[in-house]
């Protein structure tokens, strides 16, 4: 089996240390962190060190800092520094936590000024925050989102654009329900190399048209129309070898105990690969 890990996405509006907990009963190797939720627990009084011994002490690991959002279309001037701004204190946050990446999401399309400038903006904006995460021993995994409106919405677009940024300090994410909700195809992961790979979120989705679909439609594996078990044996046989992660953002799976969603999603992960 891979190694499983908990998006904080996914439990809503339950607090770090519920998911910690939740994440350690169920038995995920890995913690996704939500910036809200980390700035929620050092305002009501903890510290990076603390969580960072409890994450220790709790054998869960924090693996990405979610999420730099609107991240590839400053418009320049004041909008880059303060997207520079941002990553600073997301890479800063992360390099205490000893969590490795920093996860950025695309800008829409309301957003990008010229968009036949979609592919170049987003290059230099990676390779500036790229550079941020150096000083700090941080990676920045891109995450597309395939939403319609969103500037880069498939896995060929972002290929695309980690390619042309050419730094191993930036990697993919790749989220099967954008994966599908954007259209993309088997043909997009051909020749992807492996070690792009940041990380694999797996979850599912409703059965209606792909351009209906919002994030409340996400479902647990096995539960939708997402064909996962081929997706996860296509990313296996390109030779990834990293950890997968559950990431919903369900109102529905809000309401159940915490730790009961995180053991039932690890369940229904570890059934794709049996």
């Amino acid at each position: 089996m891979p190694r499983f890990g908990l998006n904080e996405a996914t439990t809503g509006t339950a607090d770090l240390s519920t998911d910690l907990r939740a994440a350690q009963e169920a038995g995920f190797d890995i913690l996704e962190i939500r910036d809200t939720k980390l700035r929620a627990y050092l305002e009501a009084g903890g510290t990076l060190y603390g969580l960072r011994r409890e994450m220790r002490d709790a054998g869960v690991e924090p693996f990405t800092l979610n999420a730099l959002e609107h991240a590839t279309h400053p418009t320049g001037g004041a909008d880059l520094e303060e997207l520079l701004h941002r990553c600073a204190a997301f890479c800063e946050w992360a390099a205490a936590l000893a969590c490795p990446y920093v996860v950025a999401v695309p800008s829409f399309t309301d957003e990008v000024a010229d968009r036949s400038k979609v592919v170049e903006t987003a290059v230099d904006a990676l390779r500036a925050m790229a550079e941020v995460g150096k000083r700090y021993g941080v990676r920045i995994g891109f995450e597309f989102l395939g939403f319609r409106d969103c500037s880069v919405n498939t896995l060929a677009a972002a290929r695309e654009i980690v390619d042309a940024v050419d730094d191993p300090a930036v990697g993919l994410v790749i989220d099967a329900f954008h994966f599908y909700a954007g259209g993309s195809s088997w043909r997009m992961l051909e020749g992807l190399d492996p070690k792009l790979l940041v990380i694999i979120h797996l979850d599912d989705a409703e059965d209606r048209p792909r351009s209906k679909l919002t994030d409340a439609n996400r479902l647990l594996p096995g539960d939708g129309v997402i064909p996962l078990r081929e997706l996860v044996s296509r990313i296996e046989a390109l030779g990834y070898s990293g950890p997968y992660s559950i990431e919903l953002f369900r109102p529905e799976y809000y309401a159940w105990d915490p730790v009961r969603l995180a053991r039932v999603s690890k369940e229904k992960m570890e059934a794709l690969f049996a």
